[in-house]
């Protein structure tokens, strides 16, 4: 167990209930029911029966009926099966498409996939408030559309989308309605016969079950309009063939009936705590709620924080275990395109944090993590190039020699991914202290803070100690963050330019 970091990312995961462990364990070993549900013995029929009780489990959390819910690896493939077999299944009908822009990347990429088949895609982009308007939606609506996919709800922001209205636009048109679920499920009440939804996705381990299992329901009736993307044993009402994992589908099945028993006390509570924690970030100041006017999930709270740049503050808070919408380590430095989508500016997108809070969070838990983004972004701010420079170079003024200056210089710029600022105290030809200001990412920080031992005693014909590259392989920055660095070496050309 991991006693350091507070969790506090519970969309991007849930830890399995120790009862929906135990369901799991009694079908692994010779003494459970591990058999082949497929086989006609009694191991077979056993195993049969546990995930017959598992799907009734599953359907009964959504309101569905059991024939109605097809068993997956998770919502990514029923993402795909739904998105990719629905539009090639009516590609006779029409080959047009309309989903949003702030859609999970398994629903972008999948109609991504389409649009190189020659679909046609009308990408929406939601109002300020995270949701997509009804009448921007209606007029997209074509003679040859035949497919429309939006999330129940956000995954970054926690918006809960119109379903109702949206889906009844649709249904009255007879064009196939998929909604990705992963998120609502087990989270807030949901009927889905009830509304004019004809596809869902969710999955067990975001509501406490294991990973890699999930389910697509499948509205009795809709099941004609979906071409599968695998063939094989018949399995899932032909749609998803292969063995079932019984082991899975039972901790499914146990974390549904959970989280059934536990929603509607559960809810008011995340909801309690959720404006608990906006409260004490609100107070910091600079902080701008993602989402703020609309319908959201109880436990996700996704804050933008001026002057900070979000990579950095994600590093700065290693006892608190959350999720940033800029890009952190991957490659891409682009901010959260859900953000992006929703009009926050760049830095504000990058800046953002993603709390989801669970069944084992507490009043002290919130209260903990307000005060640490507080210390953290104290420090940061205070580093940022938009904090005046005085107090940087404090002390320097009354203790330099004779005929010592202060020079800077900077690169890169409000708005911009990377804004680096150095301060010299010089003496005739030679550096005596270098002190600096950033809005960058941690590895560049740590260079920036590097250099600043390096500049000490070097003289202005040789200010610059290497290359980028060298200092990227000194301090292990990857390579793709190579071209922040060199933000870092104009900073530093920039000094020389002031020193006159």
């Amino acid at each position: 167990m991991n006693s350091v970091a507070l969790y506090l990312d519970y969309a991007a995961t849930t830890p399995v209930d120790r009862a929906v462990a135990q369901a799991m364990t009694e079908c692994l070993t010779a003494e459970g029911d591990f058999g082949n549900p497929s086989s006609t013995h009694a191991y077979g029929r056993a195993a049969a029966a546990r995930i017959a009780r598992a799907r009734a489990q599953v359907a009964a959390l959504v309101g569905a009926e059991p024939a109605e819910i097809v068993f997956t690896s998770g919502a990514t493939e029923s993402n795909n099966l739904a998105i990719l077999g629905a539009a090639r299944g009516n590609a006779d009908r029409g080959r047009h498409l309309i989903t949003s822009r702030t859609e999970h990347k398994s629903v972008l990429d999948a109609f991504h996939r389409l649009e190189k088949e020659g679909f046609r895609v009308s990408w929406l982009t939601p109002a300020p408030d995270g949701r997509i308007d009804p009448a921007a939606f209606a007029a997209a609506l074509r003679a040859d559309t035949v497919l429309a996919a939006l999330m129940y709800a956000n995954n970054e922001t926690g918006v809960l989308e119109d379903a109702a209205t949206i889906g009844a636009l649709c249904r009255e048109r007879g064009i196939a309605f998929h909604c990705d679920c992963a998120q609502a499920a087990g989270k807030v009440p949901l009927t889905l016969p009830e509304l004019p939804i004809d596809f869902a996705a969710f999955t067990a381990h975001k509501l406490y079950g294991p990973k890699g299992i999930g389910a697509l329901y499948v509205r009795e009736g809709a099941r004609g309009l979906l071409q599968p993307l695998t063939y094989g044993g018949g399995q899932e009402r032909n749609l998803r063939p292969g063995t079932p994992a019984t082991h899975q589908i039972v901790g499914f099945g146990a974390a549904c009936e959970l989280a059934a028993r536990e929603v509607a006390a559960e809810g008011p509570r995340l909801t309690r705590l959720r404006e608990r924690l906006w409260q004490g970030l609100a107070a910091l100041g600079g902080a701008h709620l993602n989402g703020a006017a609309a319908p959201r999930l109880p436990g996700i709270l996704n804050v933008s924080f001026e002057e900070v740049h979000g990579e950095s503050l994600v590093g700065a808070l290693s006892v608190l275990a959350v999720s940033t919408g800029s890009a952190c380590s991957s490659a891409s430095a682009d901010p959260s395109y859900v953000l992006r989508a929703l009009g926050r500016s760049t830095q504000l997108a990058q800046s953002s944090l993603r709390f989801s809070i669970g069944r084992p969070t507490r009043d002290t838990d919130v209260d903990f993590a307000v005060a640490a983004v507080g210390e953290a972004l104290a420090r940061l701010r205070a580093l940022s190039p938009e904090a005046p420079g005085a107090a940087v170079v404090d002390g320097w003024a009354g203790s330099r020699a004779p005929g010592a200056a202060i020079v800077s210089g900077e690169a890169g710029g409000r708005g911009q991914e990377t804004w680096v600022r150095f301060h010299l105290l010089v003496a005739g030809d030679t550096v005596k202290e270098a002190r600096f200001q950033a809005f960058a990412c941690p590895h560049t920080t740590q260079v920036a803070a590097w250099l600043c031992e390096e500049l000490r005693g070097r003289t202005r014909e040789r200010l610059i100690p290497g290359t980028p590259g060298a200092w990227a392989q000194a301090r292990g920055v990857p390579a793709e963050k190579l071209g922040r660095l060199l933000v870092v070496e104009d900073a530093l050309r920039s000094c020389l330019t002031h020193w006159g």
